[in-house]
């Protein structure tokens, strides 16, 4: 098993040396500058690495770069194998990046959220308070007055 900091330094290495092979060394028109590599992970054992990637673009072009990435995998690990210098070089799979889609559905909340909280902020704007504007209880004038405090009742059997 390697640690931690190699597999960590080899998904780094990968990283870069497909993002720079799809750019500079793929000449599929699938794929071009539409995808960006944004993560890259390598088991402990360095045998299997993840990458994931995100298209720019509709499902008809996702799905064109999909079946891409998958057509240039011996190529692309042909590269890392020459840039890592490992023994064994990584099996690639690749993987659509779930993070802009959900990040647009927390922005589209948001914004529902917002426009919610723009609603109620209209429709409280000449309301008033349903009872007093101080809703605490407070000890009555009199009572404060006289400053006595009653005694409580006790009965006869109990020691004081």
């Amino acid at each position: 098993m390697a640690d931690n900091a190699r597999a960590k330094r080899l998904a780094d290495l990968i990283r870069e040396v497909v993002a720079q092979k799809l750019q500079r060394g793929i000449k599929d028109p699938r794929l071009g500058s539409q995808v960006t590599i944004t993560d890259t992970r390598v088991t402990g054992d360095l045998r299997e690495a993840t990458v994931f990637y995100t298209v720019y673009g509709d499902d008809e072009d996702r799905a064109a770069a999909a079946a891409g990435l998958e057509s240039a995998k011996g190529v692309l690990r042909s590269a890392v194998g020459a840039a890592a210098g490992v023994k064994f070089t990584p099996t690639l799979s690749f993987v659509a990046d779930a993070l802009p889609d959900t990040a647009k559905t927390i922005e589209d909340l948001l914004d529902k959220a917002r426009a919610s909280d723009a609603k109620v902020r209209e429709v409280s704007a000449g309301a008033s308070f349903a009872g007093d504007a101080d809703p605490y209880k407070k000890p009555d004038s009199d009572d404060e007055a006289d400053g006595a405090v009653e005694p409580a009742e006790t009965d006869g059997d109990s020691p004081a």
